[in-house]
């Protein structure tokens, strides 16, 4: 570097106790060799390093950490992913980092030469939620420092695993072990880095819940109706629900009806039980639910719509907002808020379950359009049809900062026992009214 920098080095290194000489010039060559001007550039390397002033916080206390802080841990799994960034072409490096406090996921927009066992201290890094999970991001400020060995870290995340009902597993947790009765279980092929590969699927439930799993190890001697405890599965998200996922790391054990803590007839009837919308708002995502209420509000985009033949998206005007102009695809819908005194939720419902809660065909409800020239003629009949109407939905629930949403795989009118219902709803109210 041309020596009359040196003055603004010796000026930098000042104002920057403890940073290296050698540091501070090679960022500012790096800088000024991109043309960025010589203040900006000297603003740039101070705002960079004084960043490691910023608080340190532990792992456990992620979810109320401040806008920037710094953090100590060492690096379990790291993975360089291509992505396609603006029609660009880039790469990202995720994993996980523990300490003596906890786990979280990473991700990285920068090559930090991070390797799993690296023990390291990362400056400038901030915190944000991907799926109501907590994760660090590390930026292009962010400073990696990395650090000798730490014994008072560990080197296994198996300590952090939590023991827990179905029902308590949630979209934060990263591993897990439970017990429950597989009641479903089948084998997919797919191929994985150019290999055609073999993985388990299906379904398993204890007397409080029941959540899909995938295991990419040979489970010999399970099948349907088998009682297992497991340990250190991992937990993944898929559209906001969690899922188990068994790995070289997860171990398992059939366990024998004498030992059984459940009812696995009960549990094999496939007759979930109804619970409350209010339950469901609690939770971030839910696997096969029911709930019943009543419908207090038919949606815009209910009724006759156009789907993308390619993504399935929703259409407007033969026009796919991922694929262009295409030629859509007709469908049907009901999209509705269902209440039922403990809360609300919005529920989807398809053609097939559409036609049947509506009462009509998507033929007949495209005969209405077309007498009255109109789509929405049908949305509007259909909110003359069902508001009121006492539902019982069956789905998956799924949170977003729009509400949370179940996708109803079955819905249908109960027998309703109104009688009954009263009573229940006298119940609640206090004695003095």
């Amino acid at each position: 570097m041309n020596d009359k920098y040196a003055p603004h080095i010796e000026e930098l290194s000042k104002a920057l106790e403890g940073v290296g000489y050698t540091d501070i010039q090679t960022e500012l060559d790096n800088l000024l060799r991109f043309r960025v001007p010589l203040e900006e550039a000297k603003r740039t390397i101070l705002n960079k390093f004084r960043s490691k002033e910023a608080c340190e916080i532990k792992i456990k206390d992620i979810l109320n950490a401040p806008k920037s802080f710094a953090l100590k841990g060492r690096i379990i799994s790291v993975e360089k992913k291509k992505i396609v960034l603006k029609g660009e072409t880039a790469y990202l490096y995720s994993g996980k980092l523990l300490d003596e406090t906890g786990v979280c996921l990473f991700t990285a927009w920068d090559d930090f030469c991070l390797n799993e066992g690296d023990i390291i201290k990362i400056y400038n890094v901030h915190m944000k939620l991907w799926n109501n999970r907590p994760e660090i991001n590390f930026g292009q400020r962010s400073i990696v420092e990395k650090l000798p060995e730490d014994p008072s870290l560990p080197k296994d995340e198996k300590i952090f695993t939590q023991t827990k009902k179905i029902i308590e597993i949630n979209p934060s947790d990263l591993l897990v072990s439970s017990q429950g009765v597989v009641t479903e279980i089948y084998h997919r092929d797919i191929i994985v880095k150019g290999k055609d590969t073999i993985i388990i699927e299906g379904v398993i439930a204890d007397d409080t819940g029941k959540l899909p799993f995938s295991s990419w190890v040979p489970m010999e001697g399970v099948d349907i109706g088998n009682a297992i405890n497991f340990r250190d599965a991992h937990v993944r998200l898929f559209r906001g629900i969690p899922s188990l996922n068994f790995t070289h790391m997860t171990s398992w054990e059939l366990l024998p009806d004498n030992k059984c803590p459940f009812s696995k007839n009960k549990i094999m009837t496939d007759e979930p039980s109804y619970i409350s919308i209010g339950s469901v708002l609690e939770k971030d995502g839910l696997f096969d639910v029911v709930v019943t209420g009543n419908i207090i509000s038919v949606r815009p985009g209910s009724g006759l719509i156009e789907r993308c033949p390619t993504c399935n998206r929703v259409i407007q005007n033969n026009v796919c907002r991922a694929h262009g102009t295409v030629e859509g695809i007709r469908d049907m819908r009901v999209k509705a808020i269902l209440d039922d005194g403990t809360g609300a939720v919005y529920i989807m419902l398809n053609r097939e379950l559409s036609e049947v809660i509506y009462g009509r065909s998507m033929e007949e409800a495209e005969n209405i359009a077309k007498l009255s020239m109109s789509k929405d003629a049908v949305y509007e009949s259909m909110k003359r049809s069902l508001i009121g109407t006492y539902l019982a939905v069956r789905g998956n629930s799924s949170k977003s900062e729009f509400g949370t949403t179940i996708v109803a795989r079955y819905a249908w009118v109960p027998e309703d026992d109104l009688l009954s219902r009263l009573d229940d709803l006298l119940l609640k109210l206090p004695e003095d009214i």
